[in-house]
């Protein structure tokens, strides 16, 4: 996405800009609404910064919004919480055309105790047993505030809002996740993968493909979309 929007943005601008997003994602895992932030002596109209950009970007990429902020702002520091969420189709017969764009397990999987053992995850706690051996984050402490199970027809969602995230650890916790819903652990066994800081003893990290980086939110004196 960086080496997409730097050239067109500087050749709205006229000048070369450098991006800092709120967060990076894995390779094939999708955003539906990334913040980043960019300085610029450049004075363009709104329009110029939304669709003169989109007009040089791929079509994978849109700008959706764009704004003055104030110079303190940052996209990644000023970021209160970000929301991820992980779409699993949960079906016998794998997906066809939305194979990049949704995870997918064949067996059922019961709801409820996955939602039980989900709650376990909530709140500040070292997730060393869910992040990959390639994570640079300095601390493996984070804070979930909210992880919930959506079921949409054939599809279950994972929806995990915390103040930050360590690499893989969404696709680490819906991997762990599944195996107590198709019933190879109880929900208990997840505060023993927690407890136990060792990522051998978690799940199989799920693919990329159904991941989406949903919400960035930000104190409302940015005055940003919400």
């Amino acid at each position: 996405m960086q080496d997409a929007l730097e050239p067109a943005l500087t050749e709205i601008a006229g000048a070369p800009v450098s991006v800092t997003g709120a967060g990076r994602t894995d390779r094939g895992v999708h955003a539906r609404g990334q913040v980043l932030h960019f300085d610029t002596e450049s004075l363009r109209p709104v329009s110029a910064w939304v669709r003169g950009v989109n007009a040089l970007l791929p079509d994978s990429i849109a700008v959706l919004w764009a704004q003055p902020v104030q110079p303190e702002f940052h996209a990644r520091y000023s970021a209160l919480s970000r929301t991820y969420r992980y779409e699993l189709l949960n079906r016998p017969v794998r997906p066809a055309l939305a194979g990049r764009h949704v995870g997918w397990f064949h067996l059922a999987l019961d709801v409820r105790k996955m939602q039980k053992a989900a709650l376990t995850l909530v709140g500040e706690h070292d997730f060393s047993a869910f992040r990959s051996a390639e994570c640079q984050a300095k601390s493996p402490l984070r804070t979930i505030h909210a992880l919930d199970i959506e079921r949409r027809g054939q599809r279950s969602d994972f929806v995990v809002r915390a103040n930050a995230f360590l690499h893989h650890r969404v696709r680490n916790i819906v991997g762990t996740l599944v195996y107590v819903g198709k019933g190879t652990h109880p929900p208990r066994w997840v505060e023993a993968v927690l407890l136990s800081r060792d990522r051998s003893k978690a799940a199989p990290t799920f693919g990329p493909e159904g991941l989406y980086l949903e919400r960035i939110e930000y104190e409302a004196r940015w005055g940003l979309p919400q």
